[in-house]
């Protein structure tokens, strides 16, 4: 009687491990949108990232950027392991249960997990036959799991690279516009030289347009998140921040410029900051970010570089009251992924020690 309830309360433990891996994959790969819960993937990078990003903070400048870029692609197949390693455990408690219809009869649990593996894997040794018609349903939807698991990885990997991929693509192209690491004041500095300020309404759409991208990926995909720029002081933070912060400008201080698609930029750029904060559990504050000294000196920047300018202590106001809705957040994920430091964005708490020396 003992021994049935054992077996009984083994197989039950099986089944509940294979149904956990199959939703974590289901919820990862064929679901497009974030759902919250305890799975596998979500608590392998949860766990991961902050030793990985302490053991990379204690390398140089070059070497963090490359040992952190190591991260995500590890990820991802720490995350294929995980399933494959955790439906091969459940079904081979499950085995283990029914190991009176196996011929020959599992010698111990390592027996039943070979079999389990064999059929999830497809091997089909047939050293180890379910005769029973419990144990051959097992493993026939072992060896379907397997397939199923292993078919949406390949989706899963290609449906990440193309995602970043198309981010990236945009990010490289604001080097030259913005500087690497970039800055929304270079950018409207650089576009002012080079004659192309009535461009400026056309690049805001095509951000509003990653952002919205970015936005839906990477909510549905976190694992996006922690893949890096493959170019020196280049991150996908850093670049929405810039680009927020010149259209914060453009719409509160540049008088002349293209407001309306600096708002539809803000909204959108704010959307997405906002979310994926959230999602990584970072709170907001009312803190503009950066101090009056800054804005004054950037003001003054875009006034050489030939911009009309709206009164100073009004654009102040508008700029600190925009710019609040995403700092906090925008410099949270900034540490959080060790973006390379970039004007206005990340830990400022160095500046605000070293100013009342300087």
């Amino acid at each position: 009687m003992m021994a049935a309830m054992g077996e009984v309360m083994e197989g039950a433990l099986g089944v509940g491990v294979v149904l956990w891996v199959l939703n974590d994959i289901f919820q990862s790969v064929v679901v497009p949108r974030p759902t919250p819960g305890l799975r596998p993937s979500t608590v392998i990078a949860r766990a991961g990232w902050p030793l990985w990003r302490a053991l990379g903070l204690r390398r140089t400048a070059v070497a963090r950027d490359r040992f952190l870029g190591q991260f995500a692609s590890l990820l991802v197949v720490g995350i294929l392991g995980v399933w494959i390693a955790g439906l091969i455990l459940g079904y081979g408690l499950v085995l283990h249960a029914l190991r009176a219809q196996l011929h020959p009869t599992p010698v111990g649990f390592g027996d039943a997990l070979y079999l389990a593996a064999a059929s999830l894997l497809t091997v089909g040794f047939g050293d180890v036959v379910a005769a029973g018609p419990a144990a051959r349903v097992a493993a026939i939807l072992a060896a379907a799991s397997g397939l199923g698991a292993v078919a949406l990885s390949i989706s899963f990997i290609f449906s990440l690279f193309a995602s970043f991929q198309r981010r990236e693509a945009l990010v490289v192209t604001l080097d030259e516009r913005a500087g690497a690491p970039p800055s929304g004041v270079q950018l409207l500095e650089t576009m002012a030289h080079e004659g192309l300020r009535d461009d400026l309404g056309g690049l805001f759409s095509d951000w509003e347009r990653w952002s919205g991208e970015v936005l839906d990926t990477h909510v549905s995909y976190p694992v996006l998140a922690y893949f890096r720029s493959t170019h020196d002081n280049e991150s996908w933070v850093s670049a929405i921040g810039a680009m927020l912060d010149a259209a914060t400008l453009v719409a509160t201080t540049v008088d002349g410029g293209p407001r309306g698609s600096a708002r539809m930029l803000w909204s959108a750029g704010d959307h997405l900051v906002e979310d994926l904060a959230r999602s990584f559990g970072f709170a907001a504050t009312e803190d503009v970010g950066i101090e009056r000294a800054e804005f004054d000196a950037a003001r003054a920047r875009l006034a050489r570089a030939g911009y009309r300018l709206r009164e100073a202590d009004a654009s102040w106001s508008a700029f600190g009251e925009m710019r609040a809705a995403y700092a906090t957040r925008l410099n949270a994920l900034a540490r959080h992924f060790a973006t390379p430091p970039s004007p206005w964005v990340g830990d400022r708490s160095v500046l605000r020690i070293a100013r009342p020396h300087a």
